[in-house]
């Protein structure tokens, strides 16, 4: 979505206000974003991630898949990422919860993650007037359209009528 600065006349790029969001509907978010060996190494190293099957090609080749997997919350981490521009910039509060979090097939560098969000549930806050809660079910596939993560996530987004003064703070 985009909206208009009244004080430039820019159109503004945001993500979806509250009231946007429509159980039901699905996004495809674009474009996808292919797993590099130095994605892998980098984040497992500043998380402290000294897992050998991320790490160690020659560990990992005597292994079952036969070589280095992409670590998962690098995958959980960049799904979520993939999202953002469409679904939440902007017009995000915070991020409440991440659940129901599976990794069914394994991610490798060379492989390109594709991602879609379904809107599964939303309601207004009860205690935080001007903002709701979104259920979203995020879902990466990679090229050959295998999926290698599902994550539910809560998000509390902004009302568009929310005062100015709150969403832009």
């Amino acid at each position: 979505m985009t909206d208009e600065d009244p004080t430039t006349g820019d159109i503004v790029q945001r993500g979806l206000y509250f009231e946007e969001f429509e159980v039901g509907a699905r996004y495809r978010h674009s474009p996808g974003r292919t797993a590099t060996e130095a994605d892998n190494v980098l984040f497992s190293s500043l998380t402290m991630n000294t897992q050998a099957l991320h790490l160690d090609a020659a560990y990992s080749a005597t292994h079952p898949f036969g070589q280095r997997l992409i670590n998962s919350m690098w995958t959980l981490a960049t799904m979520i990422g993939l999202s953002v521009t469409q679904l939440t910039q902007g017009t995000l509060v915070a991020q409440l919860a991440l659940s129901d979090i599976s990794f069914p097939a394994p991610l490798f560098a060379g492989d390109t993650i594709y991602v879609s969000s379904e809107v599964i549930a939303k309601r207004l806050s009860g205690s935080r007037p001007g903002q709701g809660l979104v259920t979203l079910r995020h879902t990466a596939r990679n090229q050959h359209d295998e999926t290698v993560a599902v994550a539910t996530r809560v998000a509390l987004m902004w009302c568009r009528d929310a005062p100015a003064s709150e969403v832009s703070a």
